[in-house]
């Protein structure tokens, strides 16, 4: 069964729903009424706020939400990333995350994995202490 998603967006705002991008040219609302993976604009990111591991994932779950075929392009990808958090990480909420986060692109659900992410980063964030972002190590980048 299918749930009734409704969907607030401000004037100019973009919205990404399974493929197609569409812009609001004023305030509108609207339902979607099947399930269908959407992103409306301030929940994505872009390359250069992927400062920290789990954002690099969360970038990587977006790109296979939002790209026709993105779940296969970017699954190698996700499959080192997620074995390298789990070598990374020793907290066992960021553990059993990434546990539910592999279940559930296995499972052909990125959108779903994207929404566990979000409950994530606020405990990396806690973990890095405050770091400063631009300090920080960018998993797989070169030295």
């Amino acid at each position: 069964m299918s749930t009734t998603t409704r969907v607030s967006l401000r004037a100019g705002e973009r919205i990404f729903i399974n493929g197609a991008v569409l812009k609001a040219d004023r305030r509108i609302s609207f339902e979607i009424l099947n399930d269908v993976p959407y992103l409306v604009e301030h929940e994505i990111m872009q390359a250069q706020q992927t400062v920290t591991p789990l954002r690099q994932l969360y970038y990587i779950l977006q790109t296979m939400v939002m790209e026709r075929d993105g779940l296969e392009r970017a699954r190698p990808v996700f499959d080192d990333t997620m074995y390298l958090l789990s070598q990374a990480f020793e907290n066992n909420a960021v553990l059993a995350g990434l546990e539910m986060i592999r279940g559930q692109v296995a499972a052909a659900k990125p959108f779903e994995a994207l929404k566990t992410v979000r409950t994530l980063i606020p405990i990396e964030d806690s973990i890095f202490g405050g770091a400063r972002t631009s300090e920080l190590k960018v998993v797989g980048a070169g030295s």
